[in-house]
Formats: structure tokens, C-alpha cells, sequence
């Protein structure tokens, strides 16, 4: 009988111990990861991410978008998500995104279906906070798989490395991109397309940033090889309300809406609505 409880004390004991064990391993997890997301962000400008153009910056955000837009022959597509995800700093200046694939609703004879799914990884080349420089300069690589339905998609997998710099003056900053989408085969059929985002952004009072951007896309190859598509893109966006007093704590949530207006003469679409919510963390 003494034998007996005592293997169900040390049984207990042991299993006890282990979910201790186990918690304190988690705890010890979770906090370092939040020390070093705190650390990382912190030597890089407090920019908003724009609403179109891609953060010059590393990012721990979970981000869904949606856009309304207008066809030249007066149809609507909504694109719910818009292709956004979650993005993590795993490791000291580096990004890692996980991008679901967006929900396209066409509103006219076209199939709605999903998009393609797709994955990003950055590393921050060179950053200064407001007050070391306020600078940022990053190098990313993203990869897509052709998983959307009813040609909602690309027809290959495609391969996008994208420059990022960004630079603020007071409450003044400009950030740019420089990419290209390579489809991983059928070239001659998908052509490749070089994209180049320039925003600027002001910042008033406590949350409010208002901003313009300029989305250009330039086609070399495929079916509209040499042609040229640019958009303004006004907007707003209001960052960041905080859901901790804690100011270590990161959680909060960022909001922005803007309108995408074609100026050139080709364009796929006349103007887009884009809406955004962010929560970051």
C-alpha cells in the first residue's frame, strides 16, 4: 500500500513539475520574443505602413485590406483581404509574412473565387530611429504559388524581389519601393512587371497621418508588353490607438482608408477604394 502512494506522489510530482516546467519554458519563450521585437522596432522610424506601398521598415502586424474597384466598362470588383496576412520578427532584423490568398467578388460574368497564396521574408539593411537618423532601408524576397480558382490567380508560381528605403524629416517622411514580379516559367506568355511605390506621409496631432502615393506598374513582355499603369493614391491613415497603458506593451490598432485614381492611359481599373485594418503586436 506505501509503495502504491508513494508511485502516485511521485507520478503527481512529476507531472506537476513537467506542466511547471512547461510554463516556465513558454513564459521564457514569449518574453524574449517580445524583448526582442521591442528592441528591433525600436531602432527604426515609428512610421504608420502606408496604405499601398510597402513599410520601408520591419513589421510585427496582423493586416487585412479591402479594395473596391471600378472598371473602365463601369463594373465593380471587391477584393476582400487583398492578399495581406500576418508578418512576424522572428529573428533580430528580419521579417517573416505568411499572406493569405485573397476572396475576389467580380459582380459580372467572371467566376469569384480565391487568389494565390504567398510568402515574404525581409531583412532591414540599415534603419535610425527619429533620433539617430530617421532612416530605413530593407531588402525583401516574396514568393506566390498559383493556388487561385477560376483564373482569380497567376498561371505560375512568381518570384518578387523588392528594394525598400525610407527617409523622415520631422514630421515629414518618403518611402519608395522598387520590385519586380518574375513568373517562375511561361515568361513569354505572363511577361515580368517592374512595380514602383513612392508615398509621402504628414503626421498632425496625435493619430492623424494623411498621405499621397504614387503606384506604378510597368510591363515588359505578356500581353501588355511596354505599356505603363500609374495611380494617386490620397489617403489617411490613423495610427495607432493603443489597447495597453503598459508602453512596453505593443498591441494597438491602426486604421486608413484612401482612393486609387488612374493616370495614365492604359489602367485596368479607373479608381479604387482601399480600406485597411491593422492590429499590431
Amino acid at each position: 500500500m506505501i509503495s502504491k502512494r508513494l508511485v502516485v506522489f511521485v507520478c503527481a510530482m512529476v507531472m506537476v513539475g513537467g506542466s511547471a516546467l512547461c510554463a516556465a519554458q513558454s513564459d521564457g519563450f514569449f518574453a524574449s520574443w517580445e524583448d526582442r521585437v521591442r528592441d528591433t522596432l525600436a531602432q527604426q522610424p515609428s512610421w504608420p505602413i502606408p496604405l499601398v506601398t510597402a513599410s520601408s521598415g520591419l513589421l510585427q502586424v496582423a493586416r487585412t485590406d479591402f479594395v473596391r474597384q471600378i472598371a473602365p466598362a463601369g463594373t465593380d470588383t471587391w477584393n476582400y483581404d487583398n492578399g495581406k496576412g500576418i508578418s512576424f520578427v522572428p529573428w533580430y532584423k528580419v521579417e517573416f509574412d505568411v499572406l493569405a490568398p485573397p476572396y475576389i467578388q467580380h459582380n459580372s460574368k467572371a467566376k469569384d473565387g480565391s487568389g494565390d497564396f504567398s510568402m515574404l521574408l525581409k531583412y532591414r539593411l540599415a534603419a535610425g530611429n527619429e533620433a539617430q537618423g530617421n532612416y530605413s532601408l530593407s531588402f525583401s524576397l516574396a514568393g506566390s504559388l498559383p493556388t487561385g480558382s477560376y483564373k482569380n490567380g497567376s498561371l505560375d508560381a512568381t518570384i518578387t524581389p523588392t528594394l525598400c528605403a525610407g527617409k523622415g524629416f520631422g514630421k515629414f517622411d518618403v518611402q519608395s519601393t522598387l520590385g519586380a514580379i518574375l513568373p517562375a516559367g511561361d515568361t513569354a506568355k505572363l511577361g515580368r512587371v517592374v512595380v514602383w511605390n513612392t508615398v509621402t506621409q504628414y503626421h498632425i496631432g496625435k493619430f492623424f497621418w494623411p498621405e499621397i502615393e504614387n503606384n506604378a506598374t510597368f510591363y515588359h513582355g505578356g500581353a501588355n508588353d511596354g505599356r505603363v499603369q500609374d495611380f494617386v493614391t490620397p489617403g489617411l491613415m490613423l495610427s495607432k490607438f493603443k489597447l495597453e497603458r503598459d508602453p512596453r506593451n505593443r498591441l494597438a490598432l491602426v486604421f486608413g482608408g484612401g482612393m486609387q485614381i488612374a493616370t495614365t492611359h492604359f489602367h485596368t481599373y479607373n479608381h479604387g477604394l482601399v480600406l485597411t485594418a491593422r492590429m499590431l503586436f
